[in-house]
């Protein structure tokens, strides 16, 4: 979808008769509009073990969802790859808060927590601090909302 959307875009630029879609529909895992990796290239894996974001390789990667994940060892891929659920940020690795509220925004990799064993991203420490505020019921609701808000 993003080549799709990509084209779309450039051919609106170059005044070739085609413009950008009023509306798209958004990815199932967050990677920004010109990239295919997720959780800005940190190794989700990590999270659990390390209890911090830690850069992935690009020799450690696989795809899930439609997206690139690194890792930073081969070690991590292999926990990733027997059980990615369990180790991929939830609601596609979009802003836990924004999904409470109905919306997407980036999840930053550097603003996270593990949650009864799901790793959450936020867009910024100030929303994460107003997310912990009551994080069960944003949960509850990003839950309710997810996958929705991708439409």
């Amino acid at each position: 979808m993003k080549r799709t959307l990509t084209a779309a875009i450039a051919f609106g630029i170059l005044g070739l008769g085609f413009a950008a879609p009023a509306h798209a529909d958004k990815d199932p895992v967050y990677t920004g509009l010109f990239s295919d990796t997720a959780v800005g290239g940190h190794d989700p894996v990590a999270y659990f073990t390390e209890g911090q974001p830690v850069k992935g390789k690009k020799e450690f990667s696989t795809e899930y969802e439609g997206a690139e994940f690194r890792f930073a060892s081969a070690e991590n891929l292999a926990m990733f790859e027997e059980d990615p659920a369990k180790y991929a940020p939830q609601y596609g690795g979009y802003c836990a808060w924004a999904v409470a509220e109905g919306k997407t925004a980036k999840g930053d990799p550097g603003h996270w927590k593990i949650v009864d064993g799901k790793l959450y991203l936020n867009y910024n420490g100030k929303i994460q601090d107003r997310w912990e505020q009551n994080q069960a019921a944003f949960i509850e609701k990003g839950n309710t909302n997810w996958p929705t808000v991708l439409n």
